[in-house]
């Protein structure tokens, strides 16, 4: 999720980019998402129902790939189907660019800007993944990426597949709520605190604040496999998305280059653990994340060059977590393959052979 939206745009003729830095001055996340929630009851007027909502995410946006594992693990692909932006886009929309004609096959619309118009038009705010769309009217429903995943856990209850993990478990919830605000401020957020700082004082607090953090998680995962508990939680998804994105990205284009992950040997191996569970791994996409950041952010990246490295093919090594005890997905079990449409292209995922 960046802070506006679109298509590729690297051609002549290209539509304007975003503006993701101001000079002089700290970068902070508009964080007023729309509220409207999909619940069991409907109390929003959006009832969970199987068939009537899209999830329209892009497989680059850290925020949007949340969902994609949580849906992955809760198995409520047959419920919520699934429309995928392309990877760039420009200052006013993601694009369906990925699709024949360029036109989500779904909702029929070029640009996810379109739903939220369908919603409220004029909309004055940032256009957002993921976002779910309300596939009767087009409209947009909500954007609120981090009351998504819980609501998917929680409301979406009837959908689950047999097996589905406890991501959200009532025991756990307040450690997870407060693992999951430090992780946030710190972490998901603190590494575009550094990359879209607009002076020097803004970048070396951002990183001193980036780098305390993942030092006081490495504490955390030096003597637990998870965040919380014994099994795989929310907390543990949100993280993830960030450790995912750090050495292909974060490090060098957002200059969060105190270490690579690779060089963190206790994150290091808790990323390996989760890329290797299944729902994790196999919904990222290398290929598309490092043209997201590379080519849309030119303000920070002006060439739109895409460097041919890292080497990714340590992600599949052994991690020996399990030595830590702990049961990935509790009494549950794990989620099947994805379905065909939604495999990583092999040549956008880590080098096999």
């Amino acid at each position: 999720m960046s802070p506006n939206t679109a298509a590729d745009n690297t051609g002549p003729g290209a539509a304007t980019q975003g503006q993701y830095v101001t000079d002089g001055q700290e970068f902070v996340r508009d964080t007023k998402y729309i509220e409207t929630r999909i619940t069991a009851d409907g109390r929003d007027g959006y009832p969970v129902q199987a068939g009537r909502y899209r999830l329209v995410a892009a497989r680059a946006c850290p925020w949007a790939n949340r969902t994609l594992i949580v849906r992955r693990l809760l198995g409520l692909e047959d419920a919520l189907s699934l429309g995928l932006c392309g990877p760039t886009h420009d200052a006013d929309s993601w694009t369906f660019d990925l699709d024949p004609g360029g036109l989500d096959p779904v909702l029929g619309i070029p640009r996810i800007k379109d739903a939220y118009e369908r919603r409220f038009p004029g909309y004055p705010k940032g256009i957002t993944v993921p976002a779910i769309v309300d596939v009767p009217s087009g409209a947009v429903v909500t954007n609120d990426f981090a009351q998504m995943t819980i609501d998917f856990s929680l409301e979406w209850t009837a959908f689950h597949r047999d097996g589905a993990p406890e991501l959200y478990p009532d025991a756990l919830r307040e450690e997870i709520d407060a693992v999951n605000r430090g992780v946030y401020t710190e972490v998901n957020n603190g590494v575009y605190r550094c990359g879209f700082a607009g002076d020097q004082d803004s970048y070396d607090a951002a990183y001193d604040r980036l780098f305390t953090k993942l030092d006081e998680l490495s504490e955390r995962l030096s003597h637990r496999r998870y965040l919380v508990g014994d099994t795989i939680t929310e907390a543990d998804v949100r993280l993830f998305t960030t450790l995912a994105r750090f050495d292909p990205v974060y490090h060098g284009h957002f200059k969060c280059n105190r270490s690579t992950l690779s060089a963190m040997p206790v994150l290091w191996a808790y990323a390996r653990d989760l890329f290797q569970t299944p729902g994790f791994g196999d919904t990222v996409d290398f290929t598309q994340i490092k043209r997201h950041y590379y080519v849309v952010h030119r303000d920070v990246n002006p060439t739109g060059i895409v460097p041919k490295g890292p080497d990714l093919s340590h992600w599949l090594t052994p991690h020996h977590r399990e030595q830590l005890g702990g049961r990935p997905f509790g009494d549950g079990t794990p989620p099947p393959p994805p379905a065909p449409t939604e495999h990583i292209p092999a040549e956008n995922w880590v080098p096999t052979a």
